[in-house]
């Protein structure tokens, strides 16, 4: 049981080894490209959207194989982010909401009101 309750809370070690490769591949990449998917990444972790581990690993997977192709075909970091670095980073993040914390939070508020409105009738 406590290997479990430290696993959820830590994550696990296979997640942590990913983790670390993830971070290793991203020093490979070019200055620019490098220095994007940080701040990315950063806004990513700070915005705190993603709650389980492997939705977190396959998102930032997904977000480094995109800078990886575009550094491999010379795609500029303007093009692949656009106008709106913030906006590039929602919508990206949008393609992962089954992790997303605050789903939950809006399930549990429509099903609280839902059953006031049901008590109601």
């Amino acid at each position: 049981m406590a290997t479990n309750w430290i696993e959820l809370v830590a994550g696990s070690l296979e997640q942590k080894k990913q983790y670390r490769q993830y971070k290793a591949r991203i020093k490979a990449l070019p200055p620019n490209y490098r220095t994007a998917i940080e701040a990315l990444d950063r806004y990513l972790m700070y915005f705190g959207a993603v709650t389980k581990g492997d939705t977190l690993l396959l998102m930032l997977e997904d977000l480094l194989v995109l800078f990886e192709q575009s550094a491999a075909d010379g795609t500029t970091v303007r093009a692949i982010v656009g106008a709106d670095p913030v906006e590039f980073v929602d919508s990206f993040l949008a393609n992962y909401s089954e992790g997303q914390w605050i789903n939950k939070e809006r399930k549990r508020l429509v099903d609280s009101i839902d059953a006031i409105a049901d008590s109601e009738q």
